[in-house]
């Protein structure tokens, strides 16, 4: 059992780190987007870059954490009807 929960820890882990670096390379690249265009908006001029990172980064972790633990609960269902 206790090796079951350091691979669930490891899963976990592994996908919240993807999820905080994609969250964070997409409020970058929307970031980039937004100030490319001819004439930016107000809006994106206001924003600061840090804390728009910053929370994209943080809407990765979650979703990381949510597609971890979400994949971890399909698989337990599955393997417990299969062993029935």
């Amino acid at each position: 059992m206790d090796r079951k929960i350091n691979r669930l820890g490891i899963f976990v882990v592994s996908c919240s780190a993807v999820g905080l670096v994609l969250g964070g390379t997409a409020a970058q690249a929307e970031l980039n987007q937004c100030l490319g265009v001819a004439t930016p908006t107000d809006e994106c001029l206001l924003e600061d870059p840090l804390m728009n990172t910053v929370e994209g980064m943080g809407m990765g972790l979650l979703a990381g954490v949510g597609a971890s633990v979400g994949a971890t609960w399909q698989i337990w269902q599955n393997n417990k009807y299969l062993n029935k």
